[in-house]
């Protein structure tokens, strides 16, 4: 058996290593379409492959923290990184767009599901007074992730095809699970699983050597049509996927899954998955949310009522009546959904900025958002250790009140700000303070809830953090757009500015980039007035307890 603080440390490694999957595909995003067969312009198209990850992430996310708490915080790691491992299976074999969306959407599931279990698992291993620490180092790995994710990206992508970065996530979460497991022989149902994985493997790459030989080649012969799936090696992949289906269904304790509430995890997956679908699927410099967005927050609210109905029916509501009662409780979700609507600005405009007035590709606008995100992780840290000797409210203020007062900084940076150190620095102390809040959170959640629940509300914080990111990217820039029509539509015609070339016209190209810029200053502006608000709510219901003091329930 992995001893308790071994399981802590691979568990933080496997949380570094799935978050940096979140961002590997923005650079990766143009030869995945490519190998799916999409050009260059039906980058819509290819939306669900961001969507999909998103939507595992988010809308599965309560559930995976309720099972955390029922079966154990080591079964769930192990089970979400083998999800994490088939889902990159699927991406690295997928040869059309359903298959990447289908693998993403399983590394997004296994890979949210790694940070609710690893949170619950310091509130296991800590003490209310001395876990501030390492949850900011548990915050730290993950947000590291950020940063090395773009990185792995670059390094694999100049020496080898895009699915190589899934092969290797493949087999860095097959070895992490190895390692958490420890030990003990695997039972049946493992190896079936392997064997399953192995047919699925074999079946979506259909390798050459086997495939056009005149007798190995046979079982990759369609039944009907060209799908890969539809084939002799695909049934035999179906039939050992349902034998390992029910070897794991004989093994379930059904009294575990009663405790579970899988209908209010359906149902509030469901509302979840609305709201994810509205605003991920839309494209963020153009519009607020997609066009199918006001259907679906309508049927999110409608899953949301018949959630809330049916956690007032149920003995067993995955949510327990009075969890977040406590006023820490329900102040870190609020805080946490506004980090996200702050952070997201960040993540999303500083490289908008960084292309309309340095110009540049994909990767220099990058490394200029790498100024930010590499401060977060070593503010986590820092919080995390003053949490023991002050209030979490008064640091989760401090961090947020100074990444507002960066963000008003930015809002009124000229078009050549990033040409000069001053960015840098306003950039650096921006990330700083958004991770100085990440583990006082936290902790409060934890103090303020009992220890059977830590697995859930652990990941309503992440939830909340993430639903956050969503609404906020989508109304700053509806926020920032405004700002830009405005503008543009006072704009002089190229006839009128440059009567003698106009298809030259140097003044018209500087006022629309003017216009540019001041729709990042609007979005800015917007985001510094998210993070006050933050610090606020942080200030008055996280309160001036420190975590000695916090109370444990």
């Amino acid at each position: 058996m992995t001893r308790p603080r071994t399981q802590l440390t691979l568990a933080s490694v496997a949380v570094a290593f799935a978050a940096a999957d979140t961002y590997v595909v923005v650079l990766a995003l143009p030869d995945m379409m490519t190998g799916v067969g999409l050009s260059a312009d039906q980058l819509q198209r290819a939306a669900p492959i961001i969507s999909g990850f998103l939507l595992g992430y988010i809308a599965v996310l309560p559930l995976i923290g309720r099972i955390a708490d029922v079966v154990g915080r080591t079964p769930v790691l192990v089970g979400a990184l083998l999800l994490f491992a088939v889902g990159s299976l699927v991406t690295a074999g997928a040869y059309d767009l359903p298959l990447v969306v289908t693998g993403r959407f399983l590394q997004g599931v296994g890979g949210g599901g790694l940070v609710p279990a690893t949170l619950a698992l310091v509130a296991d291993l800590w003490p209310t007074e001395r876990r501030g620490l390492p949850l900011g180092v548990v915050g730290a790995v993950q947000e590291l992730g950020s940063v090395l994710g773009p990185l792995l990206g670059a390094a694999v992508l100049a020496v080898a095809d895009w699915r190589y970065i899934f092969w290797l996530n493949l087999a860095v979460a097959v070895v992490l699970a190895l390692l958490l497991r420890g030990r003990r022989w695997p039972p049946p149902s493992a190896v079936v699983g392997v064997l399953a994985c192995v047919a699925l493997g074999l079946t979506l790459t259909a390798p050459r050597a086997l495939a056009t030989g005149v007798t190995l080649g046979l079982p990759f012969v369609p039944f009907t049509g060209t799908s890969r799936l539809l084939t002799p090696i695909g049934a035999v992949t179906l039939l050992l996927a349902l034998v390992w289906l029910a070897l794991m269904l004989r093994r379930a304790r059904w009294n575990v899954l009663s405790q579970v509430d899988l209908v209010g995890a359906l149902l509030l997956a469901l509302a979840l998955a609305g709201v994810v679908l509205a605003f991920a699927t839309a494209d963020p410099e153009k519009q607020l949310m997609s066009p199918a967005g006001p259907w679906l927050l309508v049927a999110a609210a409608v899953f949301a009522v018949a959630f809330a109905f049916w956690q007032r029916r149920t003995s067993a509501a995955i949510v327990p009546r009075g969890l977040l009662g406590a006023r820490a409780a329900w102040g870190s979700l609020v805080v946490s959904f506004l980090i996200g609507c702050a952070l997201i600005a960040a993540l999303v405009d500083v490289p908008v900025f960084a292309r309309a007035t340095q110009g540049g590709g994909q990767l220099a606008a990058a490394l200029v958002l790498l100024r930010f995100l590499i401060a977060l992780p070593v503010g986590a840290v820092v919080g995390g250790w003053l949490t023991r000797r002050y209030g979490l409210g008064l640091i989760t203020g401090a961090g947020l009140g100074v990444s507002g007062a960066m963000f008003t900084v930015m809002a009124f940076w000229s078009r050549t700000a990033l040409d000069h150190w001053p960015a840098t620095v306003v950039l650096l102390v921006c990330g700083f303070g958004f991770g100085l809040a990440l583990s006082p959170v936290n902790t409060a959640m934890l103090g303020a809830t009992p220890g059977d629940s830590h697995g859930l509300v652990s990941a309503l914080v992440v939830v909340a953090r993430m639903v956050g990111m969503l609404v906020g990217v989508s109304a700053l820039t509806a926020i920032g757009l405004r700002r830009y029509y405005t503008i543009a539509d006072g704009i002089k015609s190229p006839n009128e500015l440059c009567p003698s070339s106009p298809a030259n016209c140097r003044p018209y190209v500087d006022a629309l980039l003017d216009a540019a810029v001041s729709q990042v200053h609007a979005i800015f502006a917007g985001a510094a007035v998210c993070a006050f608000l933050a610090a606020g709510v942080g200030i008055v219901v996280l309160g001036r307890r420190g975590a000695r003091e916090s109370r444990t329930v």
